[in-house]
């Protein structure tokens, strides 16, 4: 008997499978080979001090300070891969001269305020589970630790929604939605365990169910926000709300140059009681694409509707010579229905495929664990995650891995298709090469510079939901175009010292030139 394409039921509902919580506070997969207070700075930018009597203001301010080496080294990385080479090598890309840990809105006030009048560059980080080098304190000063900035401060059960502060870790904070509360704010990012919640707001995150339940960005109903000066704002808080612009949405991607986002209030879901699967076998990639956007079209999409080409489906899955398109729902058993039900029709032409691959992704879709043997074997890699329209999609797949596929010691190239919305999708390039231990850090440069002007050269946008950072600055202008300097303006008005995340989003700085690597 053919096995049904599209099996539902409430024992595959992704809620039942375990999330155990991480550690609740920033880890990493790769360490310093040495001794963490003997690492040394790569000094990327001037690195600014903070002297003594600004270091004892700020011991009368906030939660802790310290200055210690070992401190300082392990809190001023984060996932960047190119940030791990340099990990391996016992560097950092900048290092701060003080971690400040704040575990009140007021606390982060007051260090602000400090920081302000003595004109020292802050970097507020939580899980520091970015990769692209943002919460890198590329000119010193103060990192902000704001992982004690944590838990839900209010569940309001009827109107669905959660006022939670900013360094709670997303899987603390689903496993205490799902069993105290029966809800879900349905953001899965591969980083649940590392990242906090502040973090998915400030790099405009998304998570691996975005299709049902949207990205960060659509989950925000307010926010608290310390400015550079000190100020304490509340923005936005009631329902689709017309008074002036959303400011809210100011500070949503800002990665931490605009303000210091220390709470926020978010729309939630009851927790899912019925999911649904299925998957399917495409001749080619573009062919693929254009099931997904017709399932988008229809208006009920799946939670997730993620597409791999023909090079990945082999690695993961072990396939060949096809393009493989796994689907994922969850919800109302009408509505879960009645999703897959569009999913199998569009899909149609293509192979069924066995539905366990979708449980198969499901188990390791979090999986971290492979990064550190990939470094050993001397290969360098990165994920490069855009976004376009229908209509630019498949000529940006195309262009761009050929594009990274030129460079050379480039021996593979690869993407998928993890987000899609009625009006485009997310494409996530990947790529690994063998460069010389002398060349890793150029070889790195040209393939992401390859990718991301292809990217650009055939109407997509730089990024999708890891944000902009460090490594994506470059391209900021370009990107933005004439649009960059209403953003610059924007800084001046709200940071006018210049010393909120400095180097970053391609902003200029009042503390020096960024070099680049």
């Amino acid at each position: 008997m053919e096995e049904n394409p599209m099996n539902s039921s409430k024992k595959n509902a992704p809620q039942d499978y375990p999330l155990e919580p991480g550690p609740g506070k920033p880890s990493f997969s790769v360490h310093f080979p040495g001794a963490a207070g003997e690492v040394r700075s790569l000094s990327l930018a001037p690195e600014i001090s903070v002297p003594d009597a600004v270091i004892e203001r700020l011991r009368g301010a906030c939660t802790a300070v310290s200055a210690d080496a070992a401190t300082r080294a392990v809190s001023s990385r984060d996932w960047w891969p190119l940030g791990m080479h340099w990990v391996r090598a016992n560097r950092v890309g900048g290092m701060a001269a003080v971690v400040a840990r704040a575990g009140t809105p007021e606390q982060v006030a007051a260090v602000l305020r400090i920081c302000n009048e003595a004109r020292i560059p802050v970097t507020a980080a939580g899980g520091r589970s970015g990769c692209v080098g943002g919460t890198v304190p590329l000119f010193g000063g103060v990192l902000l630790d704001l992982c004690d900035l944590a838990g839900i401060v209010d569940v309001d059960d009827q109107s669905l929604l959660v006022d939670v502060r900013a360094g709670t870790f997303g899987d603390r904070f689903e496993r205490d939605l799902r069993v105290h509360h029966g809800l879900t704010l349905g953001h899965w990012p591969q980083s649940i365990h590392l990242s906090t919640v502040g973090g998915w707001i400030a790099c405009r995150g998304a998570g691996q169910l975005s299709n049902r339940y949207g990205k960060i960005e659509d989950m925000v109903v307010g926010l608290d926000v310390v400015l550079a000066d000190g100020r304490i704002i509340r923005t936005g808080g009631a329902s689709r709300a017309a008074v002036g612009p959303d400011l809210s949405q100011v500070f949503v991607g800002s990665e931490g140059t605009l303000g210091v986002i220390t709470g926020s209030r978010l729309r939630v879901h009851p927790v899912a009681t019925h999911a649904g699967r299925g998957a399917f076998g495409f001749r080619s990639f573009s062919e693929a694409l254009d099931a997904c956007r017709r399932v988008l079209r229809r208006g009920l999409p799946p939670a997730v509707l993620r597409l791999y080409d023909v090079h990945e489906a082999k690695w993961k899955f072990e396939i060949e010579g096809k393009h493989v398109l796994l689907a994922l729902d969850e919800g109302d058993p009408s509505v879960v229905d009645a999703s897959l039900a569009i999913v199998a029709e569009e899909c149609r032409t293509a192979e069924k495929l066995d539905s366990g691959l979708v449980d198969h992704w499901m188990a390791e879709r979090n999986d971290v664990s492979s990064i550190p043997g990939v470094l050993e074997k001397g290969l360098v890699y990165d994920t490069i995650e855009i976004t376009g329209s229908w209509r630019n999609l498949p000529a940006i797949y195309e262009k761009a891995v050929a594009a990274m596929k030129g460079v050379q010691h480039t021996f593979s190239a690869s993407a998928h298709q993890s987000h899609a919305y009625a009006d485009g999708a997310c494409l996530y390039f990947m790529f690994v090469g063998a460069p010389p231990a002398d060349a890793k850090e150029a070889y790195y440069c040209a393939a992401w510079d390859a990718c991301t002007r292809a990217v650009l050269a055939a109407g997509g946008n730089l990024s999708h939901h890891h944000g902009v950072g460090l490594n994506r600055a470059r391209f900021m202008r370009e990107a933005l175009g004439p649009a960059f300097d209403t953003l610059v303006a924007l800084k001046d008005a709200l940071d006018p010292n210049g010393i909120l995340n400095p180097g970053k989003l391609g902003l200029p700085t009042p503390f020096g030139d960024v070099k680049w690597p």
